[in-house]
């Protein structure tokens, strides 16, 4: 059985990364970064359909939060 204190830790860990990511990519934005308009980022657009892939975007985030990540677990260490 799950303790309630420990689905409180979860969940307040779970908003507080969610909130870190937000930071991280309002703050990358603040920068310069033109996150969703770098070269490689497909915009489809026809009439009555459009459709959007960031997917240079989504690479570059995945690899800035993995390196933030490992640098704060070998901190932690």
């Amino acid at each position: 059985m799950l303790d309630l204190s420990a689905v409180g830790r979860i969940l307040l860990l779970l908003g507080l990364s969610i909130a870190g990511l937000g930071g991280l990519i309002w703050l990358l934005g603040r920068v310069g970064l033109p996150l969703g308009n770098l070269p490689g980022d497909l915009r489809i657009e026809t009439s009555g359909f459009s459709c959007f892939l960031p997917l240079v975007s989504a690479i570059l985030l995945s690899v800035i939060l993995t390196l933030l990540l490992n640098l704060i677990l070998r901190i932690r260490r």
